[in-house]
């Protein structure tokens, strides 16, 4: 997690072992944080991660982000 300007990034890599049946599989939870990212003015991105798993990348406002 870093500052950058105005916006908050945060960065979530998993190592692509899950946690059984259906991990990795993106579901309603990765919807859910992409709407209320994008209520804020934020995003967020799904992609392969650097160690064969996942990466999640949150982008957000700064102001209000306590």
């Amino acid at each position: 997690m870093h500052r950058d300007g105005d916006r908050l990034v945060v960065v979530v890599d998993d190592d692509g072992t899950g946690t059984g049946a259906g991990a990795g599989a993106e579901g309603g939870g990765m919807r859910g944080m992409r709407e209320r990212a994008g209520l804020l003015g934020g995003t967020v991105e799904v992609q392969p991660g650097p160690d064969g798993g996942t990466r999640v990348r949150a982008d957000l406002p700064w102001e209000g982000s306590a």
